[in-house]
């Protein structure tokens, strides 16, 4: 390990930052310094420093109000305190704030000799730490699927069992908790694996395509077919087809899909020919199709197929466990792919989105993570950051039903984009011609 650190000296008196300097530096550290408390927050907020040498009395901001502001923004952060002899006994508060170790003035070598040796160890300490809960973290994560969460271990240990079978798996939940990561976790993990996984969204391709994308065509089967086309369940033929938003799908088409699974043929638009086809099937729905066969929108004989097994994934509201360990994933993701040096977030703003409601559920966190990593003007997200989260909704009964919450937030996300249809479906991972059926369904209005 590199005993070389990255060290801030903080202190009013000149002759102290100028001779701690000095020293750190011809011990080859890094080193930089701070005339104030407000000084040092300054420079935290640009750059990383493993330790702190902070003395107690200072005007303005005193160092046991910089310590405190430190623990709370920058826990990684080491912190020694330097006191004189008569300020003994605060030095000592100070480290039930926090703070690793003091520094007495005026400086002795053999003194300042040992203190770095504390400090060491415990940057040593701290890496193992580190390694440590980077391993708890890949334990707690499933084929990207990232969790700790009781609910989401029972789907964890759910996933290799059903993997082995090929019977047909209906995953319900809310948009955006990660429906198409379990059905691709199931995939990796059965028999089928070396094969082709195919993704069809239901809800974004129009009624008249639908045949002709699962089916295919023969040429001349109708205007603009001016080649035979393979469909996606001939495609897909010996891997896993994945129905995204089944519910979506119109009535004649269950009709067409109960046949295939029950008689494992196909038959192109324009042919005859009936072809064979192997497929495990994965459907996924945010409706409650049970609802929908009440209200005759679907058939119970197609729901009662697809539904073989079915895993819940629960909404990212009912499973706050999660919330740190996704936030520390989006945040190193981010931050790499755009660049920029944000790698924390601060105690306040992890509990402010912790009581966040979600409604748009993990994929929302990831694009606020995402929002809030691009905007950001230090490395520490605050709750600033994150001023574009509107307040948990709430109605006189006290909760929401599901549509209500799918409508709100599809309004929200309108009004956050200007109703510009393009870039709020974009967020919302739908097509604009999807949004605009929500819309009209839901009634929203731009004045609303």
């Amino acid at each position: 390990m590199d005993d070389k650190m990255s060290i801030m000296v903080v202190d009013d008196e000149k002759i102290v930052r100028e001779s701690l300097f000095h020293w750190f530096k011809k011990a080859g550290h890094k080193v930089d310094t701070a005339l104030s408390g407000f000084e040092a927050l300054e420079k935290l907020e640009k750059n990383n420093y493993e330790l702190m040498f902070v003395d107690i009395k200072m005007p303005g901001m005193n160092g046991i109000e910089l310590l405190g502001k430190v623990k709370t923004d920058y826990p990684d952060t080491i912190v020694i305190i330097i006191t004189a002899y008569g300020s003994i006994t605060s030095a000592i508060n100070a480290m039930k704030t926090g703070a690793s170790d003091y520094l007495l003035k005026p400086f002795k070598p053999d003194l300042l000799s040992l203190v770095m040796q504390k400090v060491v160890q415990q940057k040593k300490m701290a890496t193992e730490y580190n390694y440590l809960r980077d391993r708890l973290e890949k334990i707690n994560r499933f084929e990207n699927i990232i969790g700790q969460s009781s609910s989401m271990e029972k789907i964890f240990r759910l996933i290799p069992e059903v993997a082995q079978t090929d019977s047909s798996i209906l995953l319900t939940g809310e948009t955006g908790t990660g429906k198409e990561l379990v059905a691709k976790a199931i995939h990796a993990k059965s028999q089928r694996m070396q094969k082709p996984f195919i993704t069809i969204n239901c809800g974004a391709i129009p009624d008249t395509l639908m045949e002709s994308e699962l089916f295919g065509h023969q040429k001349g089967a109708f205007t603009g077919a001016v080649q035979s086309r393979k469909g996606f369940l001939e495609v897909v033929s010996g891997g896993t087809l994945f129905l995204d938003e089944i519910g979506e799908i119109s009535q004649k088409m269950q009709i067409d899909l109960l046949r295939v699974l029950e008689e494992k043929k196909i038959t192109k638009i324009g042919s005859t020919d009936p072809i064979d086809v192997d497929f495990r099937l994965i459907s996924a729905t945010r409706r409650n199709l049970e609802n929908e066969i009440a209200a005759n929108t679907f058939r119970e004989d197609f729901y009662y197929r697809i539904n073989v097994i079915n895993i819940h994934i629960p909404p990212l509201r009912n499973r706050k466990d999660d919330i740190p360990l996704l936030v520390d994933h989006f945040l190193e993701k981010y931050s790499q792919e755009i660049a920029r040096k944000v790698d924390r977030v601060s105690g306040e703003t992890l509990e402010q989105l912790k009581r966040y409601h979600w409604p748009g559920n993990v994929r929302e966190l990831e694009n606020a993570i995402e929002r809030a990593v691009v905007l950001s003007k230090s490395r520490t997200l605050k709750t600033t950051d994150f001023s574009f989260l509107q307040p948990s909704p709430v109605t006189r009964s006290g909760a929401l039903s599901l549509n209500e919450m799918e409508r709100q937030y599809i309004l929200e996300i309108l009004k956050q984009y200007g109703w510009n249809i393009t870039q709020a479906a974009k967020s919302l991972d739908i097509n604009r011609v999807t949004l605009h059926k929500k819309i009209k369904r839901f009634k929203l209005k731009k004045d609303a």
